[in-house]
């Protein structure tokens, strides 16, 4: 199976006092999934308590449940480089399963990995078309960035077109999780019954048969702003 470090471990080895500014190319996201770290194979099983049926791998480790008892996705860890962050090619439009879990848990910059909490809150940026600013409350996968890496982010991650929603955000509880829901049958085996297109809330019935690879957090305190806006407040060497 694919070893696993657990959360305080690797963000603990990310330095968290890195300052990189810059949108230069050598500059890559740490939750971004680099070439040679495939997902592992899904030697899955479900077996049944009464509970109800419970997806398991064939060869579990405690690691593979790394928050809230849910079954994450496996995913290999390419070697770090000086700077304690992930090397290979990027993947730019995936997320790594697990360091985006383990920055999402911990409130860390999705680019550098150090604490994301700036004087005004949190900083989490989203698609220009991911969200309604107006609405009440708002789910995202996507992990808070430090004030030094927020244009970086912009500039560099694809789904934000270079042009993302900015929210200030003084609250922002775990949700749920994004992932794959698994059912049982004698003519199939273990397969995909679901693909759900939102986030599974914690507790959520089918949670214990899914497969997660995304960690979901929700806000209803927050503030919009743009990103001229943001920096006015929160400068870079704040």
């Amino acid at each position: 199976m694919i070893h696993t470090p657990t959360p305080s471990t690797y963000l603990h080895h990310a330095k968290e006092n890195t300052v990189l500014t810059s949108t230069k190319p050598g500059l890559i996201p740490f939750i971004t999934q680099r070439k040679g770290e495939d997902a592992a194979p899904d030697n899955l099983i479900i077996c049944r308590h009464s509970s109800g049926p419970r997806l398991y791998y064939a060869d579990e480790d405690p690691r593979d449940r790394p928050y809230r008892g849910i079954l994450w996705a496996r995913c290999g860890f390419n070697s770090v480089d000086d700077q304690h962050m992930p090397t290979g090619e990027p993947q730019w439009k995936f997320m790594h399963p697990y360091r985006q879990m383990m920055t999402m848990l911990k409130l860390h910059c999705q680019v550098c990995a150090g604490p994301a909490r700036t004087s005004l809150g949190f900083i989490f940026l989203a698609g220009p078309k991911d969200h309604d600013p107006t609405a009440s409350t708002i789910h995202t996968n996507q992990p808070p960035v430090c004030v030094k890496h927020a244009r970086a982010a912009a500039a560099l991650c694809p789904h934000l077109e270079k042009n993302p929603m900015v929210f200030l955000v003084q609250s922002a509880p775990l949700y749920g999780v994004d992932g794959v829901v698994y059912g049982h049958s004698a003519r199939s085996g273990v397969h995909v019954v679901a693909r759900p297109d939102h986030a599974l809330p914690f507790n959520h019935p089918n949670i214990r048969t899914v497969l997660a690879s995304q960690l979901i957090r929700r806000f209803s305190s927050f503030r919009p702003v743009d990103m001229g806006e943001l920096m006015r407040e929160l400068p870079p060497a704040a």
